[in-house]
């Protein structure tokens, strides 16, 4: 191979030139725009955002963020570095998982599988999720109004994420929220309760009660 053959070639890889075409690539952003044919989205060093009243498949990164508009649908939507934004009333036919990266689901987002992190804020706020929350360090907030069924999960630590948790974790159930199903935690948390919500059997933790729109500082 020539000489000029060896320096092109990192200079297209850098660039993304083998990155595929549309909403499958390598490196570079990934946009899906409303009315174009439903069809999975992924890349691996880059974001991917959703349009709002777009339609995808499975959206999948690795190290990006994921932002699924208002009214947009997807299949799926997960990265492993990075954040996951479910606009309003967007909908998730599956579930929404990161592994470092905050996720959050905006007023009447429905998230019909399971919401899943190691680490990162989980909040929803007026919105519904199906399949459970399921995390290890990250502190969750069921804001005013929301819904979710499958409980609240916190799993134990493990030598991947053990370095990820520093302090315990705080759980917020807001006025007006519904958790069905157990709320089983692994580890320590601080647990905050609306007098107003609704939630399942605890375990693994005690729940405090609080009036008004938020627990005390």
């Amino acid at each position: 191979m020539s000489r000029q053959v060896l320096v092109i070639l990192p200079l297209l890889l850098a660039a993304g030139c083998f990155g595929g075409e549309g909403n499958d690539r390598v490196n570079g952003d990934v946009r899906v725009a409303a009315g174009q044919p439903a069809a999975d989205a992924s890349t691996v060093n880059g974001s991917i955002d959703i349009a709002a009243d777009a339609t995808v498949g499975d959206a999948t990164t690795v190290n990006g963020s994921v932002m699924l508009g208002a009214r947009a649908r997807a299949a799926s939507l997960e990265t492993v570095n990075g954040k996951v934004t479910v606009g309003e009333g967007a909908q998730v036919s599956g579930g929404v998982t990161t592994v470092n990266g905050a996720i959050t689901l905006h007023t009447g987002a429905d998230v019909v599988g399971a919401v899943t992190n190691v680490n990162g804020r989980l909040l929803l706020e007026a919105a519904h999720v199906g399949g459970g929350i399921h995390t290890v360090g990250g502190d969750v907030t069921v804001g005013a109004g929301s819904r979710v069924e499958g409980g609240i999960e916190f799993r134990p630590t493990t030598g991947f994420s053990i370095s990820f948790v520093k302090r315990a974790p705080v759980v917020i159930i807001g006025p007006g929220a519904v958790v069905q199903g157990p709320l089983k935690f692994a580890r320590e948390v601080k647990l905050y309760v609306s007098d107003r919500a609704t939630i399942g059997e605890v375990s693994g933790a005690e729940a405090v009660r609080f009036s008004g729109d938020r627990p005390p500082e």
